[in-house]
């Protein structure tokens, strides 16, 4: 076989030699064009493709000489020069690579990217490092081509994402995923970007201006926000005023941090006032160590408190607390036997007691319980119980002493029993507050003319029998001073057949209203008559006329009263110049008014939202 290779061989070399004269006869023809990329490297490397197809063909030649003859042992030593030839061209080649590479070094170090990145660098890197890195960087393949992947070898296409391996080279999409995530699992995980922008800020500022926090931010309110946000950090309140730890327990309640782990920052052994304002995340227990640590507890509020239990009154009625007052909202498990064994307990040092959603375990007979127990009583308060009726309504009117009463049944309760009530305890009311009593009428208004005095707090409710004669008496030559606030929603006539003919004047309208801005408008500082439609756009401008001035006036709420407009909205701003916030929901002829600076009006539907904050 090797025989008859070197004979043909030699056949072609022979051909090669015939055609020789023939050649040479023909006419050079100096034809270029461009060259490859092979050539140029070639080129730069001082390496000629005619050198390498010359001494291609004497390899050729030898190998067909060798063949010729028979012994094998010349073969042997030719192929031996051959490997020997290529070994030393490959030698050459790196050799002028490399001397390629050092001319390209020395010439990095005497450039300005050299120079800058010596004076940026920050380790200690000698010359020789900073050049070699820069020369790596010029001469890393570029996208477009191919390279072998440093770790599995595999050829891939480079492109700019291309993640460089732990020794320069270039690593292929697979295994350039693993690095990644071992380099992430290596490092710390960064903090996601904080919003700066967008809807979720404009609502949060809306929200700030609604609670009253127009402009910056107070010291006070940054340091509680701050403790809110590293509540895990936090191991005591310190001995913060009273008025701060009630912030920080509204804010801990309305982001839901309030929980066993949290408790303690609240309930210590010097606590005397605790407000829980949202205890859904407390059980039994938790109730009980408020008691066992706080021992000088005067103050108790909790609200959500549904694991309230007879099992935590037990606990509370075992100790020697003296508590002056007691509310208590959601504890529709505790039973009205332990009311009646708390109220015999503690009911000679009860000033106040207050109780929400009881359902069926506060009635009739825990009235007569407080009226026996609890002499020394000045405000009670009962909404949302299921139990309560008019008989108990009636005894209310036989706690002598209280100053404040607020009411909110489920069960009917008649207009008679209603006065009743204010017959006995209107002459040293305060505060008195009836939320939907729809069978109230105008004797309850007489009643509250005639024996109510001290009042400085008004509320009744959704009242549909009450008129607007009813309402006028009640407020002319009225001898109670001027009341401070002021709150008749939903006082209407209410007829789902006609709602807009009222042809008796049921309900809170305009004579009424004139009233009543007679009597209480210079001291009055809150106003309600949310949905009052009634009222006429005459008695608005009567009222907010030109000479009108109720300097004290700050929140009025005017929704839903249809007569409203933008004149009347502006009168309302010129004559109440303590104005803060304005209510016109359901307003709908307020379409383009001007908002005087600071003022917040509520309800103006507008492309930015419902609430306009005045910039005039």
């Amino acid at each position: 076989m090797a025989r008859r290779r070197s004979a043909q061989a030699a056949q072609a070399a022979q051909e090669n030699a015939d055609d020789g004269p023939e050649q040479e006869r023909r006419p050079t023809r100096n034809i270029t064009g461009p060259q490859s990329a092979l050539t140029d490297f070639l080129a730069s490397h001082n390496i000629s493709a005619r050198q390498i197809r010359d001494e291609a063909e004497a390899r050729r030649r030898q190998a067909a000489l060798a063949d010729e003859d028979e012994d094998d042992e010349p073969e042997l030593v030719v192929a031996e020069s051959s490997t020997a030839g290529a070994r030393r061209n490959k030698d050459l080649a790196k050799k002028q690579k490399k001397e390629a590479e050092l001319k390209a070094i020395e010439k990095i170090k005497a450039s300005k990217a050299f120079k800058k990145r010596k004076k940026d660098n920050d380790e200690d890197f000698d010359d020789d490092e900073i050049a070699r890195a820069i020369f790596e960087e010029r001469t890393a393949p570029l996208p477009g081509q191919m390279e072998n992947c440093e770790i599995c070898g595999k050829r891939f296409t480079v492109t700019p994402y291309s993640v460089a391996g732990p020794s320069g080279g270039l690593l292929c999409s697979p295994c350039g995923r693993e690095a990644a995530k071992q380099r992430q699992g290596q490092q710390p995980k960064k903090k996601p970007r904080k919003q700066t922008g967008g809807i979720g800020s404009r609502r949060t500022a809306q929200s700030r201006i609604l609670d009253g926090d127009i402009g910056g931010k107070s010291l006070a309110t940054l340091c509680v926000q701050t403790l809110a946000k590293n509540v895990d950090m936090a191991e005591s309140l310190g001995d913060l005023p009273d008025h701060l730890v009630d912030k920080i327990a509204r804010i801990f309640s309305k982001r839901r941090l309030l929980k066993p782990e949290t408790l303690p920052l609240f309930a210590q052994p010097g606590t005397e006032t605790i407000s829980i304002y949202d205890g859904a995340k407390l059980g039994e227990q938790e109730f009980v160590s408020i008691f066992q640590v706080a021992a000088n507890l005067k103050h108790f509020k909790a609200r959500s408190a549904i694991q309230f239990k007879d099992t935590v009154m037990d606990y509370v009625l075992s100790r020697n607390n003296t508590l002056n007052s007691f509310y208590l909202d959601g504890a529709n498990l505790l039973s009205e036997e332990k009311w009646h064994a708390f109220l015999q307990a503690n009911g000679r040092t009860l000033n106040r007691l207050q109780v929400y959603y009881t359902d069926l375990h506060f009635g009739d007979e825990t009235i007569l319980e407080i009226q026996r127990c609890c002499p020394n009583l000045k405000r009670l308060k009962i909404e949302s119980n299921q139990k309560l009726t008019d008989e108990g309504v009636k005894s209310i009117g036989k706690l002598r002493g209280l100053e404040g009463i607020g009411l909110k049944l489920q069960n009917p309760v008649e207009s008679a029993s209603l006065e009743s009530c204010i017959s006995g305890i209107g002459s040293s009311l305060k505060t008195l507050s009836f939320k939907e009593f729809p069978d109230a009428d105008d004797g309850l208004l007489k009643i509250i003319h005639n024996e109510c005095k001290v009042l400085t707090k008004l509320r009744i409710t959704e009242s549909e029998h009450m008129t607007d004669s009813g309402f006028a008496q009640l407020f002319t030559n009225w001898e109670n001073p001027p009341l401070q606030f002021i709150d008749l929603q939903k006082c209407r006539h209410v007829d789902a057949a006609r709602p807009r003919e009222n042809p008796n004047n049921v309900g809170f309208c305009g004579e009424a209203f004139k009233a009543l801005m007679a009597h209480s408008g210079q001291k009055l500082q809150t106003l309600n008559i949310h949905a009052c439609r009634n009222i006429s756009r005459q008695a608005f401008e009567e009222v907010f006329s030109e000479t009108a001035h109720f300097p004290e006036l700050k929140n009025l709420e005017i929704s839903f009263c249809e007569e409203v407009t933008d004149f009347i909205l502006g009168c309302i701003f010129r004559a109440c110049p303590s104005i803060r916030e304005v209510n016109v929901f359901g307003c709908m002829k307020v379409k383009d008014v001007r908002v005087p600076r600071g003022v917040i009006l509520v309800g103006v539907p507008n492309a930015q939202g419902m609430i306009t904050e005045g910039m005039d």
